[in-house]
């Protein structure tokens, strides 16, 4: 089974072939359902046989998917409150996503 350690968005995701994982929102382009997406910085790559560790990233290697679906994330509540003010604010986050499915580790 092919294995490979990407880097996307600050973050490290462990992917096999098959999987769905969702990533942020890239803003390169506007992605829709069906779009392929690369991420070309692999930092480890395995394909059953031999381990490739990268320093720091793999040369030559990139994983492809496809993009499953594009939507934002549950609301987050941001309050600030500060006693004996009367100051309260109140504000609402939705962090725009991507679900990828991962079609080729080469």
């Amino acid at each position: 089974m092919e294995t490979a350690v990407i880097k996307e968005g600050g973050k490290q995701y462990v992917v096999h072939v098959g999987d769905v994982l969702t990533i942020e929102k890239r803003s390169d382009k506007d992605y829709q359902a069906g779009d392929t997406i690369e991420f070309p910085t692999v930092l480890l790559k395995d394909d059953g046989s031999k381990t490739t560790v990268g320093t720091p990233v793999v040369d030559g290697a990139s994983v492809t998917g496809e993009v499953v679906s594009a939507g934002k994330g549950k609301k987050v509540d941001v309050v600030t409150f500060k006693n004996k003010t009367r100051q309260y604010r109140r504000k609402g986050h939705r962090q725009p996503f991507l679900k990828v499915k991962v079609s080729k580790i080469g």
